[in-house]
């Protein structure tokens, strides 16, 4: 088994690794032996300003290509998952301090899997006919793209909670910022040089850092339209608050207590 061995993590906006602003950063430990393995960074709002604009403009045309496309995008991605294996469970197992072999079974396949469902889902949305409410007119529904979403991710499954919410927002034709639990972030600022091979920039845009400043920005940014977050149910309940001042939409997943 390889070991992790300590990098210095870096933003990734717009398709480019990048140092936050003021250049902070801390340093991640791995649980089980209490060593450093990686400098990541601490966002603050004039990060999540930038991630957040490089979103707003990759939604632009994210946002109108054809579900084909975004499948195609998703099923890639889900390939050089189960390719770069490996080295997920390298960095997951040291990051987390979770059992290597448990990774590679069980988080890897059902990351895969996911990412194929909603490349599959995303070619088979729908628009349904409401009938005729104006005379030589017809009603109908049109789904489209929410948006920028801002998702943020805990530390007990970091990559796979970050692909349940990366693969409908994708598949959707919404851009994202996602904000990992800062104890576990190296997985995800991984998965996010793999994608930049495969979605274009801005697509996916991945910073650094705690609740507040980087979180709480995130979520009260007016130019995001909706936040996902998997984490605990007084951090749900703030979000749902802080969203309604501009009408967000929210995804909660709270304490282990969703609907299904």
């Amino acid at each position: 088994m390889a070991t992790a061995t300590a990098s210095k993590l870096q933003n990734f906006i717009n398709g480019e690794s990048v140092d936050p602003v003021d250049g902070q950063t801390e340093e991640v430990v791995n649980p089980s032996t209490g060593e450093v393995i990686a400098e990541a960074p601490l966002s603050t709002k004039e990060d999540v300003d930038r991630a957040v604009g490089a979103a707003r403009k990759a939604f632009q045309s994210w946002s109108v290509t054809t579900p084909g496309d975004r499948a195609t995008a998703l099923l890639k991605l889900a390939d050089a998952i189960e390719e770069h294996g490996e080295e997920f469970a390298d960095l997951e197992s040291a990051d987390a301090g979770k059992p290597r072999k448990a990774f590679l079974e069980d988080e890897i396949p059902a990351c895969a899997d996911n990412l194929r469902f909603f490349a599959g889902a995303a070619r088979l949305l729908e628009g349904k006919s409401a009938g005729e409410y104006v005379e030589n007119r017809t009603s109908f529904v049109r789904r489209e793209p929410t948006g920028v979403v801002g998702q943020i991710t805990p530390w007990n499954y970091p990559l796979m909670m970050a692909i349940w919410k990366l693969g409908p927002a994708l598949a959707a034709g919404c851009t994202v910022v996602l904000k990992p639990a800062e104890n576990t972030p190296i997985t995800a600022f991984k998965l996010a040089e793999y994608a930049a091979e495969i979605l274009p920039p801005g697509v996916l845009n991945v910073i650094g850092g705690h609740g507040e400043p980087a979180g709480s920005a995130l979520v009260t940014h007016p130019e995001v339209d909706m936040v996902s977050l998997t984490g605990s149910p007084d951090t749900g309940k703030w979000i749902a608050k802080a969203a309604s001042d501009t009408l967000k939409r929210v995804h909660l997943e709270l304490g282990g207590k969703a609907p299904v």
